[in-house]
């Protein structure tokens, strides 16, 4: 195995389930999210020698799996489902009623738009902290802070009709 290869499967080894994970979050297909970690991988082959600080791969392969997604559909327009016809597994061994919880914030979680939604889902789901966030949305940190605060403000909205600011009922 030459140095290349050695040292692209230490830098990048690591995050190929954070990659899919994160790219079946943006598709919600498995063979497309295949696909995007497969581009992007191939993609992170052809420019590893640019990468300055080895501290900042995941970032950097998100931010290329973001722009890879982009990509998609810059080229080819997929036929869309509805997200309610995925159904995911149950193995923590919830309840009807906790999944039923878990299944309308998810739901509302989708309904946020694209701004405020993606930070969301990097900050809870994937775990980044906002300067990660930060770096692979290409924003300021203040900007994803901002977006961060509003998307959990819509989010408990839409869960509990309070504004949470307030503490007021919001009437729909």
């Amino acid at each position: 195995m030459d140095s290349k290869q050695r040292r692209f499967e230490m830098l990048v080894g690591a995050f190929t389930d954070d990659l899919y994970r994160f790219g079946y979050w943006l598709c919600r297909d498995p063979s497309v999210a295949d696909d995007l970690v497969q581009e992007t991988l191939m993609r992170a082959w052809r420019f590893m020698d640019n990468l300055r600080d080895s501290n900042a791969v995941k970032s950097w392969l998100l931010t290329t799996m973001r722009r890879e997604h982009a990509r998609l559909y810059e080229r080819k327009r997929f036929d869309t489902v509805d997200i309610a016809d995925y159904e995911i597994a149950d193995t923590n061994g919830t309840g009807p009623d906790q999944q039923a919880h878990i299944d309308q914030v998810r739901n509302e979680l989708m309904q946020l738009s694209i701004e405020y939604r993606e930070p969301l889902v990097l900050q809870v789901l994937m775990g980044h902290s906002v300067s990660e966030i930060a770096d692979i949305l290409e924003l300021s940190e203040s900007a994803v802070m901002t977006r961060l605060f509003r998307a959990r403000k819509q989010l408990s909205q839409r869960l509990h009709g309070t504004d949470i600011s307030v503490g007021m009922r919001v009437v729909r």
